[in-house]
C-alpha cells in the first residue's frame, strides 16, 4: 500500500511568488488526507494534477488566516464534481464557524455534506479500518494541534511451504489465514493463522507539527514517525522573536526530529523574510543537531515506505 506525502505549500504568515502558504496532501492509497489549507493550496493541487475531488478529510491545526484561507476554495472546488461522500473538517474550536460563516457570507452552493467537528486535543479524531489520526496540543498564540496518522500492525509474512505441509490447498483459504482467520485443512484440522504467518510487521506513522512553541512533549508525540512536517520558521539568532510569536527555530525542530528517533524530517511554515536561497542557513543550522535534516519545497513529493 502506496504513502506519500505531497507539500502545496511550505510558507509562513504570507504568501510568496515562489511560495504559496502551508498545505500538506497525504496520500494513502485510496485515502486522501489534507493538513492545513493555506492560501494557493488550490494551485499546487492543480499543477501536481492531484484529484483533490476524493479529499476524504481537512485538518486544521488552528485558525489563523495562514492557515485557512484557502479553505473557502477547497469547498467550492468540490461542488464543480459530483460528490456524494462527505468531506470531513477537524479543527480546534472556530473552525465551524469559519466554515459556516464562509458558506454564509459567500453563498456557497454547496451539493455534497460537509461534517465539521470541532475537537479537544489530545483525542483520535478520525479512523479507519487499519489506521488512526490523532490530534495532540500545541502551544501557539490560540488553540493550535498537531496530528500524527499511524497505521495498526500489519500481518507476518505468509509462509506458503508451511501451509502446504498443515494441507491447506491454494486458493481463498490462504487468503483467509492472511486475514487472520482460522481455516479447516484437507483433513479436517484446524489451522491457525500463527501456525503460517511470520512476526508482525509494524505500520508507517506520519506527523505533521507547525506553529508553536518548542515542546518536550512533541517529541513523544512524533516518536518513531516515518515522516515528520515540522515547522523551523527561524535561525538561531531570532529566537527571541520565536518565543515571543510562539514558533520554533530550525534548531529546534532538529531537536524534536532526534529525540524522537524519526526516519525522515522537512521542515516547513518559513517565515517570509527568507528567499529560497536564504533557507540553506535554516538548514544548516538544523543539521548541526541532526545531519538528516531536509527542507520541503512546494510541490515537492515524499514517498513513505515501509521498514519491513
Amino acid at each position: 500500500m502506496n504513502m506519500e506525502a505531497f507539500i502545496l505549500g511550505c510558507g509562513g504568515m504570507m504568501p510568496l511568488p515562489y511560495r504559496h502558504l502551508t498545505s500538506v496532501l497525504l496520500r494513502r492509497e485510496g485515502d486522501l488526507f489534507l493538513f492545513d489549507c493555506g492560501e494557493g493550496t488550490q494551485v499546487s493541487l492543480r499543477r501536481l494534477n492531484l484529484k483533490w475531488k476524493k479529499i476524504d478529510a481537512i485538518f486544521i491545526s488552528h485558525t489563523h488566516a495562514d492557515h485557512v484561507t484557502g479553505l473557502p476554495g477547497i469547498l467550492m472546488l468540490n461542488a464543480q464534481v459530483d460528490r456524494t461522500e462527505p468531506l470531513y473538517i477537524y479543527g480546534p474550536p472556530k473552525i465551524k464557524e469559519y466554515v459556516e460563516t464562509s458558506r454564509r457570507v459567500l453563498d456557497m452552493y454547496i451539493n455534497y455534506p460537509i461534517v465539521v467537528k470541532e475537537i479537544e486535543a489530545p483525542c483520535v479524531v478520525h479512523s479507519g479500518k487499519d489506521f488512526y489520526i490523532r490530534a495532540f496540543p500545541l502551544d501557539h498564540t490560540k488553540i493550535c494541534v498537531g496530528y500524527t496518522l499511524e497505521e495498526l500492525d500489519r500481518p507476518g509474512e505468509f509462509n506458503p511451504e508451511k501451509a502446504r505441509e498443515l494441507g491447506v490447498p491454494v486458493g481463498p483459504l490462504w487468503a483467509q489465514l492472511q486475514q487472520g482467520f482460522e481455516v479447516k485443512a484437507a483433513d479436517g484440522s484446524i489451522v491457525k493463522p500463527e501456525q503460517v504467518l511470520g512476526q508482525k510487521r509494524s505500520g508507517r506513522k506520519f506527523s505533521f507539527v507547525t506553529d508553536t512553541l518548542y515542546k518536550i512533549s512533541i517529541a513523544n508525540e512524533v516518536r518513531g514517525s516515518d515522516l515528520l512536517v515540522c515547522e523551523g520558521m527561524f535561525e538561531n539568532e531570532l529566537i527571541d522573536q520565536a518565543k515571543e510569536k510562539k514558533h520554533m527555530t530550525a534548531s529546534q525542530a532538529a531537536t524534536i526530529a532526534r529525540d524522537a528517533e524519526v526516519r525522515r524530517m522537512c521542515m516547513i511554515h518559513y517565515s517570509p523574510r527568507y528567499t529560497d536561497r536564504e533557507l540553506d542557513k535554516l538548514l544548516q543550522e538544523a543539521k548541526e543537531v541532526w545531519p538528516k535534516a531536509e527542507l520541503s519545497r512546494d510541490r515537492m513529493n515524499i514517498e513513505i515506505p515501509y521498514v519491513d
